[in-house]
């Protein structure tokens, strides 16, 4: 009995030592792939990091652009409205002379009356 009782305590043993161990090699196939998707995550990181460094000036001579061409789109509306008075002052210059003219006609033939009589 105590035979059997340490033959099944050395099998049991035995048993939970082979299945507990792993080998090297079966590590190194478990941590492998691991190990290349973290070079590639590593890899991918630098690259978005070099990308960014390289968009940042982009993006900020975006934005003064962006900026200077509002500037610019108020000086061409602030340039519209002045000359959309500017064509007001005109026409109304042009009515005043088509008036002073007239009057000078009329002027002008109350002077010829004026000498006839």
């Amino acid at each position: 009995m105590k035979k059997s009782i340490l033959m099944m305590t050395v099998l049991s043993f035995l048993l939970v030592v082979s299945f507990g161990c792993a080998s090297k090699d079966y590590v190194k196939q478990q941590t492998d792939p691991l190990a290349e998707r973290i070079n590639k995550l590593e890899i991918n990181s630098a690259s978005k990091d070099s990308v960014k460094q390289q968009i940042d000036p982009l993006v900020e001579r975006i934005n003064r652009l962006e900026a200077e061409s509002a500037s610019s789109q108020a000086d061409v509306e602030k340039a519209k409205r002045d000359a959309a008075e500017a064509l007001e002052a005109a026409k109304r210059g042009e009515a005043a002379a088509e008036r002073a003219e007239a009057a000078a006609k009329k002027a002008e033939k109350a002077f010829e009356l004026h000498q006839r009589k």
